[in-house]
């Protein structure tokens, strides 16, 4: 099996916790060649716990250096377009964290430059790779028999886990000047999407959009293709939770996220024809090897059956990875590349139009 070099770009929550003690357990396909971060004391740290890194002085020169194969771009949202571009300037693999850019403009200028791009794209939507996601694409009712579909999301942030279950560093060494511009470079992509006027609380909901709920509306297209438009959007707890209602012609689609700091997660997509119910229910993905699992419900002579798959501990990461691993040596096209990405950033753009249109509280 080819191993691949990787360089990693961004060495924060996400890396630390998933991508780096994946990428060592999966060892037989890759090594930790390189990496690279804003912050001094986050690449002493990867270096010391991963002697295979070398550590770069630059984002650049880690992805033009000859001795990496494949570029994970890990770095905060605003920088993804700049990175990726220097990345298939080099002719490198590519694993970009969702979301893929925070605008379509943005996503649309790296497909013109990526048409003929003979190298892997990847964007790292894990949950389309979870083995309960997988499983029910052969149990779903068939499209036309769907009368409803719901999706949540009801969870609190990533740090209320990790605190619990990961020594994570956060950072203090970082050049304040550096976090401001790119606080400020953030805030002028979105609001190319909200609007230069927008209200703080649309702003945060366009936030969630692309953090948050990027993951269920790329499972949602992955699973029942694209909507035919959004019927509804509205916001509330001043932009930290949204309610949207797709149209799927004889069928509406409801997805819900709710953010709190109660230390709780539950995720769950339920797919429903008049006699089958196919749910798919997630546990938060910063414990590495939660299950997922699988409900089927069936009406019967004695009413409603439920077979349950599961629970299954296959990591949803881990499979990512193995995938896009296969993609590489394959030479095969992801299912999540920035194509697919662009319809998802489409969406997005819709469902503030329609938040401005509703308004919220």
């Amino acid at each position: 099996m080819a191993v691949i070099r990787v360089g990693l770009v961004g060495l924060g929550e996400v890396a630390q916790s998933i991508h780096l003690p994946v990428l060592a357990d999966q060892r037989d396909r890759w090594v930790i060649a390189g990496v690279y971060d804003v912050s001094p004391s986050l690449v002493a740290l990867c270096k010391s716990e991963y002697p295979t890194a070398k550590a770069f002085e630059t984002a650049e020169a880690l992805i033009k250096s000859p001795d990496i194969d494949a570029v994970f771009v890990l770095s905060s949202d605003d920088t993804h377009s700049r990175f990726v571009q220097v990345a298939v300037a080099a002719d490198k693999h590519i694993l970009l964290e969702k979301p893929a850019c925070l605008t379509v403009r943005e996503i649309d200028e790296l497909l013109a430059l990526t048409t003929n791009y003979a190298k892997t794209i990847f964007v790292g939507y894990m949950r389309r790779y979870a083995p309960a996601y997988l499983a029910a694409k052969d149990e779903l009712p068939a499209f036309a028999d769907i009368t409803h579909v719901r999706i949540f999301d009801l969870i609190s942030e990533g740090r209320h886990f990790l605190k619990k279950s990961q020594n994570i560093l956060y950072p203090r060494d970082i050049d304040p000047a550096l976090l401001e511009r790119g606080a400020k470079e953030r805030d002028a992509l979105i609001r190319e999407v909200v609007g230069s006027d927008a209200p703080a609380d649309l702003v945060r909901a366009y936030r969630g959009l692309t953090a948050l709920s990027s993951h269920h509306l790329s499972a949602m297209r992955g699973l029942l293709g694209e909507p035919k438009r959004v019927v509804a959007a509205y916001r509330t707890n001043g932009g930290a939770n949204t309610s949207v209602t797709f149209d799927y012609g004889h069928f509406a689609c409801l997805y819900d996220a709710v953010v709190d700091d109660l230390g709780l997660f539950d995720a769950m997509i339920e797919v429903r024809s008049n006699t089958r119910r196919v749910r798919i229910i997630y546990d938060t993905p910063y414990i590495r090897s939660l299950p997922t699992r699988l409900e089927v419900t069936e009406a019967g002579p004695l009413g409603p059956v439920t077979r349950t798959f599961g629970p299954l501990y296959g990591d949803a990461f881990s499979n990512e990875l193995e995938i896009f691993h296969r993609h590489i040596t394959d030479g095969t096209k992801p299912l999540t590349d920035l194509g697919d990405s662009r319809r998802d950033l489409a969406l997005m753009a819709e469902i503030i139009e329609q938040m401005k249109e509703t308004g919220g509280r």
